[in-house]
């Protein structure tokens, strides 16, 4: 279990540092990557559901057995960046959106700690524990 709280912990933390500044940066996004933000409800949009996420991360590190069956959708929202980045390189796009390979190791350490938080039984039954 205590795994599972240093996963979600550094997640949270990561997160709220890289998406709070989005919320001042829509002038600077909208210059340096083209093109222009049209539509700010959908950057907002984005930047807000992305840092509830970052919350729901810290609310699971504090008591991740309670919050254990949030895992699997936790990890379904790291490993979906995966699609974006194969899209990107299929589209041979800038390779920085590779920054997203972070969340898919996320998601491999979520999925990780969903199984180590599973209860003995489980596990046992499954013949993974003794």
């Amino acid at each position: 279990m205590k795994f599972a709280k240093i996963v979600f912990l550094i997640a949270g933390i990561y997160g709220l540092v890289i998406v709070a500044p989005l919320f001042f940066m829509e002038a600077y996004t909208s210059a340096t990557q083209p093109p222009a933000i049209t539509h700010p409800e959908y950057y907002y949009g984005f930047a807000g559901v992305t840092l509830a996420w970052q919350v729901l991360f810290l609310v699971l590190s504090r008591d991740p057995l309670r919050y254990r069956p949030m895992m699997l959708v936790a990890v379904l929202e790291k490993v979906s960046g995966l699609v974006l980045i194969l899209l990107v390189f299929l589209h041979r796009s800038p390779p920085t959106m590779l920054i997203g390979i972070v969340d898919v190791l996320l998601g491999i350490l979520f999925l990780i700690s969903y199984i180590r938080t599973a209860p003995a039984r489980i596990l046992q039954s499954a013949g993974i524990a003794s």
